[in-house]
């Protein structure tokens, strides 16, 4: 039996770094997207255009769109909170449209959340967002938005299923090209995940669907392959299981893209991503950052006999 392919958005650069008390330069932020091309990524979240007051690490966004290796079939994605981050987003391009392909909108679904992240509840979020996909489209880029706190929220609790179902909806009749389904405090568990990817795949039909995935209770990667199983085929993950954010207490980093790349992998999913290039680059970014990362893999390295590694299984 054949099995589907999936796609591995590598968000390190951003998600990864946004929540690092410490300076991480511009040079090696681009030094590690260099890193991420060269073992296969082929969609990676370079930087977010916020307020740097409130998370000074993306204080050089533009900066870093500037820098980035001209990679023919990569697309990169800068995230946008409001429409001002779009315009940001939009004036990165050079005049020969180089630069970003893709605005990465959020709508939070809970009030509790989104007024912390973004100032706004969530009607006054579908609002926004509806206006951020339109421009973002308009001026060339792929629009897409994540739902954040889909499965939980740190101010809120419960968030009820129907929810994000509906608000996915208002997002794919708002022009969304896909929807990304966020465990932003890393709370969901693999029934709940499989269960609401279904649901949301049943109501929005052919728009694809993205699971971003955070390892708050090491579910993770059971949670992804919840999701593979219920028809979603595209993984947010970073190098090292790197992330965090801010304005979620409690929330760990993002599922490590080694123990994704291990997960599909050894289960004969095509990630297009080089696991021992993954694990060189997880060695070399820790030396950057000063400290081992916290991916699983990223320490154990892949499964090998003797020196040998073993293939991965045919199915």
């Amino acid at each position: 039996m054949s099995l589907d392919p999936v796609q591995i958005v590598e968000v390190s650069p951003r998600d990864g770094l946004q929540n690092e008390k410490g300076w991480v330069e511009t040079v090696d932020k681009l030094a590690l997207i260099g890193r991420l091309v060269a073992m296969g990524a082929t969609r990676i979240e370079v930087a977010s255009f916020v307020n740097p007051r409130r998370v000074p690490q993306m204080a050089d966004a533009e900066a870093v769109v500037a820098g980035l290796p001209d990679a023919p079939g990569v697309r990169y994605i800068g995230l946008c909170l409001n429409e001002r981050g779009v315009d940001r987003a939009i004036a990165s391009r050079d005049g020969a449209g180089r630069g970003l392909d893709e605005a990465g909108c959020v709508l939070v679904a809970t009030d509790g959340f989104g007024i912390v992240n973004q100032g706004q509840t969530v009607a006054d979020g579908i609002v926004a967002n509806t206006a951020m996909l339109a421009k973002a489209r308009a001026a060339g880029l792929f629009a897409q938005v994540t739902i954040s706190a889909a499965f939980g929220c740190p101010y809120d609790g419960h968030v009820p299923a129907e929810r994000v179902v509906e608000l996915a909806a208002r997002m794919a009749d708002a022009g969304a090209q896909e929807i990304a389904l966020a465990d932003t405090i890393g709370v969901g568990v693999p029934s709940q995940v499989g269960d609401l990817v279904g649901a949301v795949i049943d109501k929005i039909g052919e728009i694809p669907i993205r699971l971003h995935l955070h390892d708050t209770r090491g579910l993770a990667p059971a949670n992804a392959w919840a999701g593979y199983q219920a028809g979603c085929r595209v993984f947010d993950s970073a190098l090292g299981g790197l992330g965090g954010c801010p304005f979620a207490p409690g929330a760990a980093g993002n599922v490590g893209t080694e123990e994704l790349v291990y997960l599909f992998g050894r289960s004969g999913v095509v990630t297009g991503l080089d696991i021992d290039a993954a694990v060189t680059a997880n060695h070399w970014f820790a030396g950057i950052m000063g400290r081992a990362l916290p991916s699983r893999v990223g320490k154990a390295g892949d499964f090998t006999v003797k020196g040998a590694t073993v293939q991965e299984y045919s199915v």
